[in-house]
């Protein structure tokens, strides 16, 4: 089974495999890309609901990668929904990607090249350039802005 995030209906996604998505993903979506989510629900594709346990797991996977700020609601979601169905998430979203591989989740990517590897993101302090595991407001030395760093 495939998981589809918006991604797939705006680029076209095919597949022989069963597939799901989640309703929220048809929130996002408008026009004809819109009808495509009807025209795959009516065809048989599963529309989910995942857990709140397991949107739960993912939100802690997020806040271990250091995704978490940058995933959606949606996107939580949909791989909360590929966990629970041990389902491959179709997505071009390399957040998305990272928190999928940290829970072992398959990804299939459309338009995108997928990610190479899982990354552990570092944030760092835009004033005195320290770094930190965890984001923070603001830097608990000299309390400017903290961003998010690629940790490569």
């Amino acid at each position: 089974m495939r998981i589809l995030d918006s991604s797939a209906f705006i680029n076209e996604y095919h597949t022989d495999d069963e597939t799901a998505s989640i309703a929220m993903v048809k929130e996002e979506l408008t026009g004809e890309h819109a009808f495509r989510f009807d025209a795959l629900e009516g065809a048989g594709m599963y529309v989910h609901i995942p857990g709140q346990g397991t949107v739960d797991k993912v939100l802690r996977a997020a806040t271990e990668t250091g995704d978490k700020d940058v995933l959606s609601e949606t996107d939580t979601r949909l791989i909360a929904a590929a966990f629970e169905l041990d389902a491959i998430l179709v997505t071009d979203d390399y957040a998305m990607q990272n928190v999928a591989n940290r829970l072992e989740v398959e990804v299939d990517v459309i338009a995108q090249d997928g990610i190479d590897g899982q990354r552990q993101w570092k944030f760092q302090c835009q004033g005195c350039g320290r770094e930190f595991d965890e984001k923070k407001e603001r830097c608990p030395i000299c309390g400017m802005h903290m961003t998010r760093k690629n940790p490569a």
